[in-house]
């Protein structure tokens, strides 16, 4: 006691695994879960603990036929699961709570068994997160019909998890596809599966009813062999080259895609920050995986005047950490998912030295069995080297410096990704300025990077624009009542004129540049929209007139008069929203402009189409770069918007070809988003082409326009930006 009160050493805090190797014993060889109740197992593969390389248990590899058993099983629970009331479904993710918290302990185990995550971050993030998942979604799915009116369920969802974060992964997607009455059908990583497939026995203990729930387990073969299987969408998590590749292989088919995909996390340390603060924040969210997102490394950009106390204080707190057993409370790191990730951490930090960066790792220690890795910082490292704003499956952060705020705005956002960011300053107006430029869908002021079910999370750019959290969370796994179809002319004239690639390309600039129009308040937005629509009824009977001479219906125009006096009034409506998701924390949820929308309008309703489309836009903040496919001049329309008094660049009208120009527009990548109304051939091109550069992508296709819901296309028109702020002592 003596020489521990001297030292204050760790002691040794082991978990015993008991409960969860009994249970892992019990069953031996896994198969899927399918329609309430486990199958028999067939051709297995080994689970791995990846911090000794012993073998947990074997779970099945699922081939074709299973995965059509596991969801012709989904496929079958879908209406009845839709038809239960809200309060039902409320009761039964609350009989899931309750078991879930009475299975701590063992869920907490078994993390540490199956994925190496320290047993403290299981026990202090992981179950608790999951825990308030569900009880929030209980309390969602009470109001879901009043909170959603004419929204149905999806139908039956495919949940492809990553292997990182299991539980609170699987929880965090399943809690409000349950909620909204959709059945889900899970694809756990192969390399830690335990987690979800002990979950799906809450889920028969709890007697939800059988093939709402199903779990299917096997590696990439079986993901590939769910995404073509019988799914109305399909929910991933997981590198940004898996979701390109998905993106590609459901073009054409009309399964709704949504992707959260990982990337570095930001962490810009201005020079009068707290840097103590500072270097505990960046070490737990970069090293200690407390992060609300799973892990991939981090980028920090710390100003130069603070560079050498901030490094000094950050590299001595590295050495404090203690590498370990997964299964010790004095444990922060644990191992890594399994070899394979170590040896690309280890590749990965070669390369990085070999393009000029500086590796700084603490001595430590690591056991010798087991797929343990040291921390890394990368210092200096500039945006020219290959490893800045990698994706890294590792404990490892790369360190750039900046001299002013304008270049750490820059720098930040130089990379294609926009997950998290973290500010540190005690200047409350530089934090909030820097908070606003930043393009990234979490963002946390003085403060690690937080999660809450309340709050919507989420990327921006490339790492997904899906939200899981609060409202928009649930909305993500509903669907609209149908709107009548609209269908498209066999051949729609393209309008006339051509636009060259050159032009194009100067409409999209054009665009950019005309950023003030977000800057702008919801008033002024207001004021230039109802002068968009009293240009419009001022016009609307010569519009009347060539709609008819072209062979479209008249009424067209007045329709569209309605509806821009309509978007116009709810402009001013569309604000974000502030709440206390946590003690001492509010949070700022705002609808963030994407910025440039490409947009290809209908042929079948050309005035009507192009209006309920532009129009909720440019309420939102966006710049348009639109393809009308229309009989009507389009010096015309052009006039209309500017005579209305929009700024240049707000609304940019390109003749030609729909279908080419909304491809190219599909592979440009300062289009952020892009709108397609046209027929789904075009559709299923579009999303081809924007595989690689993963823009937000929406496909409205061959629909009645005066039908539309306008709320639905506000929605599409923004991204949600999470802001949290410290309050208080």
């Amino acid at each position: 006691m003596t020489d521990i009160l001297d030292t204050m050493a760790y002691g040794p805090a082991p978990e015993v695994p008991d409960e969860a190797l009994a249970w892992l014993a019990a069953h031996g060889r896994f198969g899927h879960f399918c329609n309430g109740a486990f199958t028999t197992a067939g051709p297995c593969v080994a689970c791995v603990n990846p911090a000794t390389g012993s073998v947990l248990a074997e779970v099945s590899q699922a081939g074709t036929a299973e995965v059509a058993a596991v969801t012709a099983a989904a496929r079958a629970a879908a209406p009845g699961w839709a038809a239960v009331s809200d309060h039902a479904r409320a009761m039964a993710l609350m009989a899931l709570a309750r078991a879930l918290r009475k299975r701590q302990r063992f869920f907490a185990l078994l993390t540490a068994l199956d994925t190496g995550t320290p047993i403290r971050d299981a026990f202090e993030n992981d179950l608790p997160g999951a825990i308030r998942q569900l009880t929030y979604h209980a309390g969602r799915a009470e109001t879901r019909e009043s909170d959603f009116p004419g929204r149905v369920p999806l139908g039956v969802v495919g949940l492809v998890l990553p292997g990182d974060l299991p539980l609170p992964m699987l929880v965090s997607h399943l809690a409000p596809a349950l909620a909204a009455g959709a059945t889900v059908v899970v694809k756990p990583s192969e390399h830690s599966p335990l987690s979800a497939l002990a979950f799906a026995e809450l889920c028969a203990e709890v007697k939800l009813p059988p093939g709402v729930v199903n779990v299917i387990t096997g590696d990439d073969t079986t993901g590939v062999a769910l995404a073509a299987a019988d799914l109305d969408a399909i929910a991933f998590a997981g590198s940004a080259e898996a979701g390109r590749s998905l993106r590609a292989a459901l073009a054409g088919s009309d399964r709704a895609l949504s992707l959260s995909l990982r990337s570095p996390g930001l962490h810009i340390v201005f020079a009068d920050a707290d840097l103590d603060a500072a270097v505990e924040g960046v070490v737990e969210g970069v090293w200690r995986r407390t992060g609300p997102f799973p892990p991939a490394g981090a980028r920090l950009l710390v100003a130069e005047a603070a560079l050498g106390c901030f490094t000094e204080k950050l590299v001595a707190r590295l050495g404090r950490l203690r590498a370990g057993d997964p299964l010790d409370h004095g444990s922060d790191l644990g191992a890594l998912l399994h070899p394979g990730r170590r040896d690309r951490v280890e590749a990965f930090l070669a390369a990085a030295v070999v393009a000029g960066a500086t590796c700084v790792r603490p001595e430590m220690a690591l056991p010798a069995a087991g797929a343990f890795c040291a921390p890394a910082l990368l210092l200096g490292t500039e945006p020219a080297n290959p490893c800045y704003g990698a994706e890294i499956p590792g404990p490892v952060a790369t360190l750039t410096s900046f001299r002013t705020p304008a270049e750490a705005v820059e720098l930040a956002n130089s990379a294609r990704s926009g997950l998290s960011a973290t500010i540190w300053s005690e200047n409350i107006t530089l934090a909030h300025d820097i908070a606003a430029q930043l393009v990234a869908g979490v963002i946390a002021l003085n403060t690690a990077p937080l999660a809450d079910a309340a709050v919507p999370s989420g990327g921006m750019r490339e790492s997904g624009a899906a939200r899981l959290g609060g409202r928009a969370g649930l909305s993500s796994f509903l669907r609209p009542a149908p709107v009548p179809a609209c269908p498209e002319p066999a051949n729609a004239p393209a309008s006339a004129g051509e636009t060259s690639p050159k032009a194009l390309d100067k409409a999209v600039t054009a665009a950019r540049k005309a950023a003030g129009w977000a800057e702008k308040s919801t008033a002024a937005r207001t004021e230039a929209l109802y002068a968009v629509a009293e240009t419009l009824a001022a016009r609307a009977g010569a519009l009347a007139d060539r709609l008819a001479a072209s062979g479209h219906d008249r009424a067209e125009a007045a329709q569209s008069v309605a509806l821009a006096f309509r978007v116009a009034a709810l402009t001013d409506r569309e604000a974000g929203t502030g709440s206390a998701a946590r003690a001492q924390m509010l949070t700022l949820t705002l609808n963030a402009p994407w910025g440039v929308i490409g947009i290809a309008c209908p042929a079948a309703q050309p005035l009507l189409g192009l209006v309920a489309l532009v129009l909720p836009a440019i309420a939102l903040g966006n710049r348009v770069v639109a393809l009308p496919a229309t009989a009507l001049p389009l010096a015309d329309l052009t006039a209309l918007f500017h005579d209305a008094g929009l700024p240049a660049g707000v609304v940019t009208l390109l003749p030609g070809p729909r279908a080419d120009l909304a491809q190219a527009l599909a592979r440009h990548d300062d289009v952020a988003a892009l709108w397609y109304a046209g027929n789904v051939t075009g559709a299923a091109e579009v999303t081809r082409e924007s595989s690689g550069n993963l823009k937000a992508l929406w496909c409205p296709t061959e629909r009645d326009w005066s039908a539309q819901s306008l709320a639905d296309t506000l929605e599409a028109a923004a991204q949600i930006k999470t802001v949290w702020i410290p309050y208080g002592a």
